[in-house]
């Protein structure tokens, strides 16, 4: 079975994700956010993400793999910082993604894995074509192959709260940057 390597911003986004790739692929998680800033939140997040792969590999008799990128938030403020007042799904988004998309890709071409994709697509908040766009530059670094699927379609959002509910697993309300937990706020 084809090998990818599927980025994921948390347990909730990732679960129907998975449910739709291991019926295709050898799917390898990679958590990969530095945008979450606060150390509780992204603890909470890689322990949802550790359960839920755990789960769905013993009721699909499927081994999912996890990899952990660096928690190290230093890029992500670099690259988003000059935005940090732009509202979500602007240039700042651009730049989280540009960020974790271009790890995803190194780190595929590190494996030799040779597609790549994201659970991002999969919010009705992000923009698919602001995902594709990162991906390709990130592709064109890298080399590999992007699976461009946007998985809020298909009623793909909903399913992933129907998931997250049967494995119990804490939804966030915020992408995890300061700047969108800011917004909550207004």
């Amino acid at each position: 079975m084809e090998k990818i390597l599927l980025h994921s911003c948390c347990g909730p986004c990732s679960s129907a994700v998975i449910e739709r790739l291991i019926e295709r692929f050898d799917v390898t998680v990679y958590f990969y956010n530095p945008n979450i800033t606060l150390e509780d939140e992204y603890f909470k997040r890689l322990s949802g993400q550790k359960r839920l792969i755990k789960s769905m590999s013993e009721e699909h008799e499927v081994d999912i793999k996890l990899l952990t990128g660096s928690s190290d938030s230093t890029d992500f403020y670099r690259a988003a910082s000059k935005y940090s007042y732009e509202s979500e799904g602007g240039n700042r988004c651009r730049a989280c993604y540009d960020l974790r998309l271009l790890d995803t890709a190194r780190l595929a071409d590190e494996l030799g894995i040779e597609t790549f994709s994201t659970t991002l697509s999969i919010s009705p908040h992000k923009r698919f074509s602001d995902i594709v766009i990162s991906a390709e530059n990130a592709r064109r670094c890298y080399g590999g192959n992007f699976l461009a699927e946007d998985f809020k379609k298909r009623d793909g959002f909903r399913r992933s709260i129907e998931l997250s509910k049967r494995y119990g697993l804490y939804r966030q309300n915020y992408c995890g940057c300061r700047y969108s937990k800011r917004e909550l706020a207004y």
